[in-house]
C-alpha cells in the first residue's frame, strides 16, 4: 500500500481539494482532509497556502506513512476521494446561423485555416472583431453549422451579455459559465479560479470541441479558456476593438455590394428588392455593407411604399447601426419606439413584457405586441421563453436619444418603475426561497406571492442577471436605497445557488453605498456578511475575513447582538475550512455567548416571539455541528461526538432533515476517525433515507465514506 500513498500523490490530492468544489461537500472533503493531515501530523497544520508548502506537507505526511498501519490505509481510501475523472458531454451546442447569411467566405476560410493548421505546440484560438452590426457572432455560428462534423465531441456557446449587461465579467465567471455549458453541476463547480481553469483542462483534454464566447471585451476574462490541447478550438468574438490575446486575429469587413444585394434578396425575396430597384442604391449606400442594418432595411422592403428613410446630419460621422435605428424609429409607431426607448435606459440583458409594462405604466398584455412588432423591425433580438435583447450598438442609441425626444421626468420615471417592479418581484422571491431567515425582508403586501421556496429560488435564479444589473442601475440613478433593497435579495442565490462569482461586484457596489449612506447599520452589516460569505465559498480568505470583521462591528454598533452572533460564528467558520481549528472553536464559543446574551436581554418580555424563540434554538443547535466539525478536525473526538450528539437531537425534534443529514454525515466521520466503524455506517444509512434523491453530491459522499469505513473496519 505503501508505494500508492506517495508524496507526489499526497501533494496532487491536497491541491486538489483546495481548489475543488466549493459545495457543502467539496468543504465536507477539505475538512476531511484536514482531519487527517492533523491525525497523521500530531499538530494543528494551517492549510498550505503554495506549491513550496504543499510539497513539504506531502513528504512530511509520506514519510510518516508504514505498510499495513491503519493511517496507511485511511490515506490510500482518502486519495481515493479525489474528484472523479472528468467527463464532457455536450451541452445546449449553438444557436441556430440565420437563414440569409451571405458570402463571408473569406472570412470562414481564415477561421478554418486555424482550426485544421498543423498544431506545432501552438493553441488553436482566433479572435473575431469588426464594427457593431457587421456580422461577428453571426459568422462563428456558421462557422459552427458548416463544421459540425469536426468537433462530435460538442459545440460550446457563451454570450456574456448572458451574465450582467454592460457590466465587465470576471474571469472565473466566464469559466463556470462555460462549465456549466458542459453539464458541469453547480455541486461540481469549483470554488476558485484556478480550480475552474484546471477542470476545464480536464474536461477537454483530448476532445475535438468548439468553445465560442461571444461578446468578450478584455484578454483576461478569455484567457484562461485557451486550449493546451490541440484537439479543442477556441473562437472569441469581441465586443468592439481587437485586445491582446494570443490568437489568430481575424477582421470582420463590410459586404461587397453584390453581397449585400444577396443578403437582401434572401431576407425580403427578389421579388420585393426588384420592386425596390430604383432605391436600392441609396439602400446600399447608407448600410455600408452593415449586416444589421441590411436585414433591417430588408424588412422594409416588405412594406409596398416604405416611407424613405431620414439621413444621419451631415455633420455627425457615418454610422449604419445608428442611421438605420433612426429609420426604423420613423416608420414603427410612436408607442413602440417610446416603449423601446425607455426600456433601453437600464441597459437590461434580458427585456420580457412585464420590464416593458413596468417602463410605460400598461399591462404585460398591451406591451407584448409592441415587443413582437420593435423585435420583427431589428430592434430586438428574441432570446426564446418571451424575452428579448437589444443589439449592443442599438440599445444605447435608443437609450442615448430617449431623453432629447421623450425628456428627462418621463425617463426618470420609466427607471424608477422598472426598478420598483424589480424589487418588488425579488423581495416576493427572496422571501419565498428563505421563509424563516431573518436576512430577507418580509414580503411585499402588494404583487403576487410565489408558491413555495422551490418557486422562490427558481425565479430569483431565472431573473439574475436583470436583478444584478438593477442595483448598478439603481446606483447610476441615485435610487440608494433601491439599490440596497436589491442587494439583500440577493442572499437566497448566495447561500442556496452558489451564484457568488457573480454576485460579488453587485454586493460590492451596495456594501460601498450602505457605508456612505447608513454606516455601521444592520443594513451594511447585511451587506458585508452576503460578501464574506461569497468571498469566503471562492476560497478568498483574507477578504472574506476582513468582510466578516466589518460586519461583525457594524452589527456590534448597531446594537444587533444577533446579527453580531451569526457574523461572528460565520467568522469561525472561515476559520474551520482553513484548518484553524482552535480559533474556530473559539469564534463559536463568543458566538454562542452572544445568542445566549440575546435571551437575558429579552428577559420575561412577555411579547417574545416564538418564532424568535425556535430561531434561536436553530442558531444554537448549528452551533454545536460547527463545533463539533472544529473538534473533529482538532483531533478532539470524544467532544466532538458530543457536541454532535446535541445537535442531531435538537434536529430529529424539529424534523429538519437537512441539517439532521448533515449531522449525521459530520457523526459518519467522527466516530469512523475514532475507529467505530459500524457506528458510522449506522449513521451513513440513516443520512441516506433522509436525503431526497437531488442531493446527488451529498448521496456521492456518503457512498464514499461507506467504501472508506468497510474497507478500515475489515
Amino acid at each position: 500500500m505503501i508505494e500508492v500513498v506517495t508524496a507526489s500523490a499526497v501533494t496532487a490530492f491536497v491541491t486538489a481539494v483546495l481548489n475543488g468544489a466549493a459545495g457543502e461537500m467539496g468543504k465536507q472533503l477539505l475538512l476531511s482532509t484536514q482531519a487527517q493531515i492533523v491525525r497523521t501530523l500530531g499538530r494543528p497544520t494551517p492549510l498550505p497556502a503554495s506549491g513550496p508548502e504543499l510539497d513539504m506537507v506531502g513528504r512530511e505526511i509520506s514519510s510518516r506513512l508504514e505498510p499495513d498501519q491503519r493511517l496507511t490505509r485511511e490515506w490510500a481510501l482518502l486519495l481515493g476521494s479525489a474528484p472523479v475523472a472528468a467527463t464532457l458531454t455536450p451541452g445546449a451546442g449553438m444557436p441556430p446561423s440565420p437563414r440569409d447569411f451571405t458570402d463571408r467566405v473569406a472570412v470562414l476560410r481564415q477561421l478554418k485555416r486555424e482550426a485544421t493548421r498543423p498544431a506545432k505546440g501552438r493553441s488553436r484560438v482566433a479572435l473575431l472583431w469588426g464594427p457593431p452590426g457587421i456580422g461577428r457572432r453571426v459568422i462563428a455560428l456558421q462557422f459552427a453549422s458548416e463544421n459540425a462534423g469536426l468537433y462530435p465531441d460538442g459545440q460550446f456557446y457563451v454570450d456574456l451579455r448572458d451574465v450582467a449587461g454592460d457590466q465587465a465579467v470576471e474571469p472565473v465567471v466566464v469559466l463556470q459559465r462555460v462549465l456549466r455549458e458542459m453539464n458541469v453541476g453547480p455541486d461540481d463547480l469549483p470554488a476558485t479560479e484556478l480550480g475552474c481553469q484546471d477542470l476545464y483542462r480536464r474536461l477537454t483534454n483530448g476532445r475535438r470541441a468548439l468553445v465560442v464566447i461571444n461578446h468578450a471585451t478584455t484578454a483576461a476574462q478569455v484567457r484562461p479558456l485557451v486550449p493546451n490541447t490541440p484537439e479543442l478550438f477556441l473562437v472569441v468574438v469581441a465586443s468592439g476593438p481587437p485586445f491582446a490575446l494570443d490568437a489568430e486575429r481575424i477582421e470582420v469587413p463590410p459586404l461587397k455590394d453584390r453581397d449585400a444585394k444577396a443578403l437582401l434578396k434572401k431576407a425580403a425575396g427578389a421579388e420585393n428588392v426588384a420592386r425596390a430597384k430604383a432605391r436600392l442604391p441609396g439602400i446600399l449606400e447608407r448600410c455600408e455593407g452593415n449586416g444589421y442594418a441590411l436585414r433591417a432595411a430588408a424588412v422594409r422592403l416588405f412594406d409596398a411604399e416604405p416611407p424613405e428613410p431620414l439621413s444621419e446630419p451631415r455633420s455627425l460621422p457615418s454610422d449604419p447601426v445608428r442611421g438605420t435605428v433612426r429609420a426604423v424609429c420613423a416608420r414603427l409607431p410612436s408607442p413602440t419606439v417610446r416603449m423601446c426607448r425607455l426600456v433601453a435606459l437600464g441597459g437590461w440583458p434580458v427585456v420580457t413584457a412585464e420590464l416593458a409594462a413596468w417602463a410605460v405604466a400598461a399591462s404585460p398584455e398591451d406591451v407584448a405586441p409592441m415587443l413582437a412588432e420593435a423585435a420583427e423591425a431589428e430592434l430586438l433580438q428574441p432570446l426564446g421563453d418571451g424575452g428579448y435583447r437589444f443589439p449592443p450598438e442599438v440599445g444605447r442609441y435608443l437609450a442615448d436619444t430617449a431623453g432629447a425626444e421623450l425628456g428627462a421626468p418621463a425617463c426618470s420615471a420609466a427607471v424608477s418603475q422598472m426598478l420598483t417592479g424589480l424589487l418588488n418581484r425579488a423581495e416576493h422571491a427572496a422571501h419565498a426561497a428563505l421563509p424563516q431567515s431573518w436576512r430577507v425582508a418580509e414580503a411585499p403586501e402588494r404583487g403576487e406571492p410565489y408558491a413555495g421556496e422551490a418557486e422562490g429560488l427558481a425565479a430569483l435564479v431565472a431573473g439574475r442577471v436583470n436583478l444584478l444589473r438593477a442595483i448598478f442601475v439603481a446606483e447610476d440613478y441615485q435610487h440608494i436605497e433601491t439599490c440596497l433593497r436589491l442587494a439583500r435579495t440577493l442572499w437566497p442565490l448566495v447561500l442556496k445557488a452558489g451564484y457568488w462569482a457573480e454576485a460579488l461586484p453587485a454586493l460590492q457596489v451596495a456594501a460601498r453605498r450602505a457605508d456612505e449612506r447608513h454606516p455601521e447599520s444592520e443594513t451594511s452589516a447585511a451587506l458585508h456578511f452576503q460578501l464574506a460569505h461569497c468571498l469566503g465559498q471562492l476560497r478568498r480568505w483574507d477578504e472574506a475575513e476582513r468582510e466578516a470583521g466589518t460586519a461583525v462591528a457594524h452589527e456590534r454598533a448597531a446594537g444587533h447582538l444577533f446579527g453580531e452572533a451569526s457574523c461572528v460564528e460565520y467568522l469561525g467558520l472561515l476559520h474551520l475550512y482553513q484548518s484553524k481549528g482552535p480559533e474556530a472553536a473559539q469564534r463559536f464559543a463568543e458566538a454562542g455567548a452572544l445568542y445566549r446574551r440575546t435571551v437575558d436581554d429579552r428577559g420575561d418580555d412577555a411579547g417574545a416571539d416564538a418564532g424568535e424563540d425556535r430561531q434561536l434554538r436553530r442558531a444554537l443547535a448549528l452551533l454545536e455541528r460547527h463545533t463539533g466539525r472544529a473538534l473533529w478536525v482538532n483531533g478532539e473526538l470524544a467532544e466532538s461526538r458530543r457536541h454532535l450528539g446535541v445537535a442531531r437531537a435538537h434536529f430529529e425534534r424539529e424534523g429538519e432533515d437537512y441539517n439532521l443529514a448533515r449531522t449525521l454525515t459530520d457523526l459518519a466521520e467522527t466516530t469512523h476517525t475514532m475507529g467505530r466503524d459500524r457506528e458510522a455506517l449506522d449513521h451513513i444509512a440513516e443520512a441516506e433515507r433522509l436525503l431526497p434523491a437531488s442531493a446527488s453530491a451529498h448521496r456521492r459522499y456518503l457512498t464514499d465514506l461507506r467504501r472508506r469505513c468497510e474497507a478500515t473496519s475489515r
